[in-house]
């Protein structure tokens, strides 16, 4: 039987909608059920009897290298600790999962780990989980016909579709800019994330030297379903 496993790589976490950066490995939410022994003179068979009493999400255990920079993900982290800040978090599946853990947390640990002489700077923190955490596992419908349409007469591989989801482009050199124009049948469409009307072009995106790749992402997201994200790597050719 052929494996149906999915590769766990391109996994995001994001704090407040901010993608906390560089992280290696995210645990996430682990549900359980506390009980409590109601067994009595009566039990039967003199089996112990239990009911469920409180669910609680667990801790979620994160870990990644330490990038000072990271304002909004991981320097975040530490000032949501130190004001006892209950944060919003969501863990985005690798695309082809199309699920999403959308929950509370607080920030109950941060360290920076050993600064060994061949090794790197990393992180691990833990948030705890505070309410309930809910799994979303419906993907949104995504980009319908014709997907989307590269100003400046872009040539894209492979063809725009509605179930790929990374692309590359290229553009003549003296292209400076090109506008994205999305399709889609339902959700909120944002094109590098700024919001777009299905059929209608986005404003201007400024290309990087000639030579150079710009990335384009195009993000259809519904409501109480997960996203769906479109990645592009734009190349304007080289002198």
């Amino acid at each position: 039987m052929t494996t149906a496993a999915i590769a766990a790589y391109g996994a995001v976490l994001a704090r407040d909608g901010n993608t906390i950066a560089e992280l290696t490995k995210i645990g996430p939410p682990k549900l359980k059920l506390d009980t409590a022994e109601v067994t009595n003179h009566q039990s039967s068979d003199s089996y112990r009897e239990y009911i469920g009493t409180l669910l609680d999400g667990g801790d979620v255990a994160i870990e990644g290298n330490f990038i000072v920079g990271d304002t909004n993900g991981q320097i975040g982290l530490i000032t949501d600790m130190e004001a006892k800040t209950v944060q919003s978090f969501v863990l985005t599946f690798p695309t082809a999962v199309t699920a999403t853990w959308t929950f509370s947390a607080l920030v109950t640990a941060f360290e920076i780990g050993d600064m060994n002489h061949d090794g790197s700077v990393t992180f691990t923190a833990t948030l705890k989980v505070t309410g309930k955490p809910t799994l979303a596992n419906t993907a949104s419908t995504g980009l319908t016909t014709p997907f989307f349409v590269i100003s400046q007469s872009a040539v894209i591989v492979p063809a725009a579709a509605g179930n790929v989801y990374t692309y590359v482009a290229t553009v003549l050199t003296g292209v400076t800019s090109v506008t994205v124009t999305p399709t889609a049948a339902a959700g909120t469409i944002t094109v590098n994330g700024n919001t777009v009307a299905t059929g209608v072009a986005s404003s201007a995106i400024t290309l990087g030297a000639a030579g150079s790749v710009t990335t384009i992402t195009i993000v259809v997201t519904e409501t109480g379903k997960t996203a769906k994200t479109y990645t592009i790597y734009l190349s304007r050719a080289a002198s």
